[in-house]
């Protein structure tokens, strides 16, 4: 018979987390895992794999909790713009939380690795470019719905609102306040094309009407 793990799977992790989020992926060792998560690094081999698959899965875990604002903010705003929006006022809220390590770990966690490490850059380029896309979709709903201009360049202003959002995850690191944040996130937005009036009726309406 097994014996069981002497430590909960799901707060290691979460400390885990945390220790990748604050220094990196490839400044955090083996013994500054083990020491967060309070385990000896054979429970961590036994549980997680190696340092490689227990980032991977910490990542994961960072998607469905702290960073899971935006994937929600995009879904549930009717209009990209609305949408765009909450994103970057919760990423001034998120990124200076005292409660957990500031920034964006997606954005952070791979800033300082080597060669060696070109597949934990890979792996959170891979989400970044993922949410750069989602933006731009909501961009691209408002050109459908007749918000926004059929010429609107959804893919520029996609890569300028993942800029905004990258550089106040840095900002965040560096000490920035939420106000600090709050106010570049109302300046970004001054980039998006105002609303069309009566876009819908605009759209609908055939060409030299």
């Amino acid at each position: 018979m097994a014996r069981q793990r002497a430590f909960d799977r799901d707060t290691a992790l979460e400390s885990a987390l945390r220790a990748f989020w604050e220094h990196g992926y490839e400044a955090t060792s083996i013994a500054a895992l083990t020491t967060a998560m309070g385990i000896r690094p054979p429970s961590l081999y036994a549980a997680f794999g190696d340092k490689r698959r227990l980032f991977e899965e910490a990542v994961r875990r960072y998607q469905l909790t702290h960073g899971a604002f935006t994937t929600r903010a995009l879904a549930e705003e009717p209009t990209g713009r609305r949408a765009v929006e909450r994103v970057l006022r919760e990423s001034a809220a998120v990124y200076t939380n005292a409660d957990h390590p500031p920034g964006c770990l997606i954005i952070s966690a791979a800033v300082n690795c080597g060669p060696e490490s070109a597949d934990v850059k890979e792996l959170l380029r891979g989400f970044r470019e993922a949410a750069k896309a989602a933006i731009r979709k909501r961009v691209d709903d408002d050109v459908a719905a007749g918000r926004l201009p059929p010429g609107t360049d959804a893919e520029a202003l996609a890569t300028f609102f993942a800029s905004v959002i990258q550089g106040m995850s840095t900002q965040s690191r560096d000490g920035a306040s939420y106000a600090d944040l709050l106010s570049v996130a109302e300046l970004a937005m001054a980039a998006y094309p105002p609303p069309l009036p009566d876009g819908r009726a605009k759209a609908a309406r055939p060409p030299g009407s």
